[in-house]
């Protein structure tokens, strides 16, 4: 662990959880939760997550929420959890509850016409194992593939995905990630996300972000001054979180003393 901030002191942090009056966990899912893998539909949590998710939910006083590019569709059979904790997907288009109620912007004819398109294309390429399909948009996958022939992809697939945001009118944005490219609504993001998610909290929340991405980014800049943010990476990077936990033995720690911070909170109720 590396702290990298005044903000990342643990010590201080994890009594904060043990009295806060609601106590607010956010977590990534790929690179944070999993390990990254070629085929995304292989990205299963890293060994002791699932179990750590599980006895915080059952333990009671904390909020769980995962936070997520991917489509909610997909990361329930990726978590295989026994019960599940709130749920965003598609960097916040879409929401579950834990009691299974869901929520999802609405997609525009022109947009769906123009994913339609695209997807259609893709697969045309012999591109289909690379094509993450989304309620509200789509994702072009590269992890693994020689250099040359990912830049060609890149190359084509940004020509294209920029022609179809011009005639959208900017509807569409595109978005560059560790090892793709995302077509997706514009302003949806991690950030939104977490700040909408604090304003339903109560002050004094104790709450930590965990991710990995550019993606979350958005939401470590929501928290500062406010709660914890957690870069979860093996590899150092620029970033503005308070501390850097390289997984699974760092991440699976923190998960370990956040759910013993709740616990104690609860006892003493």
């Amino acid at each position: 662990m590396r702290k990298l901030r005044s903000d990342g002191d643990l010590e201080r942090f994890f009594p904060r959880v043990r009295t806060a009056p609601e106590r607010l966990l956010l977590l990534d899912y790929d690179g944070t939760l999993a390990p990254f893998q070629e085929e995304p539909g292989a990205a299963v949590p890293y060994p002791g997550v699932r179990e750590r998710i599980t006895a915080t939910l059952r333990a009671g006083g904390s909020r769980v929420v995962v936070v997520s590019g991917r489509a909610i569709r997909d990361l329930l059979p990726l978590l295989d959890l026994p019960e599940f904790p709130e749920m965003w997907g598609c960097h916040g288009a879409e929401r579950r509850l834990p009691d299974g109620s869901y929520q999802l912007l609405d997609l525009s004819p022109a947009i769906a016409e123009v994913v339609a398109q695209e997807t259609a294309w893709l697969e045309g390429q012999g591109l289909a194992s690379r094509l993450e399909h989304k309620p509200v948009g789509m994702v072009v996958h590269w992890r693994g593939m020689p250099a040359g022939e990912r830049e060609a992809l890149e190359h084509e697939v940004r020509a294209r995905w920029d022609k179809a945001i011009d005639a959208l009118s900017g509807s569409l944005r595109l978005h560059a990630f560790d090892g793709g490219l995302e077509l997706r609504l514009p302003g949806i993001d991690k950030g939104q996300v977490t700040r909408r998610i604090l304003d339903e909290a109560p002050l004094g929340v104790a709450v930590a972000f965990l991710g990995d991405d550019l993606t979350d980014e958005d939401a470590f800049q929501v928290l500062h001054g406010r709660g914890l943010a957690v870069l979860v990476r093996p590899e150092w990077r620029t970033t503005a979180a308070d501390i850097w936990l390289r997984p699974p033995e760092e991440l699976l720690r923190f998960l370990d003393d956040w759910a013993h911070a709740a616990q104690e909170h609860e006892s003493h109720e």
